[in-house]
């Protein structure tokens, strides 16, 4: 059994910053790329960054320069520093790991949101 628990999410005010943390756990072999996904309200569910097990990153461009995406291999956690942020980042914010759970297996695991709210 293999879970994600996100933490970090809250309300901030235009311009400001949040942290969004996650951690995996369970019956682990190893943990393949991680990442983080945003869901609007009546918006379709979109990557916002995402960091291979090897550090390469990839980025939306709407969050280019303003997000930044970590990870600690050794403890299976990645982190989100969102700073400058915008009205439009409100999005239920999702953490998205691709986990070896055995030898010759290796599945999508999905946290179970945290809300973030960027309004004044």
């Amino acid at each position: 059994q293999v879970q994600l628990v996100e933490s970090g999410g809250g309300s901030v005010q235009p311009g400001g910053s949040l942290r969004l943390s996650c951690a995996a756990s369970g019956s682990i072999f190893s943990v393949n790329a991680m990442g983080w996904y945003r869901q609007a309200p009546g918006k379709q569910r979109e990557l916002v960054a995402r960091i291979t097990s090897s550090g390469t990153t990839n980025y939306a461009d709407s969050v280019k320069g303003r997000f930044t995406i970590s990870r600690d291999n050794a403890k299976n956690t990645v982190s989100l520093q969102m700073s400058s942020l915008k009205p439009e980042d409100t999005a239920v914010y999702y953490c998205n790991a691709n986990i070896v759970v055995t030898i010759l297996y290796a599945y999508d695991y999905w946290g179970q949101g945290t809300q973030v709210t960027v309004s004044s």
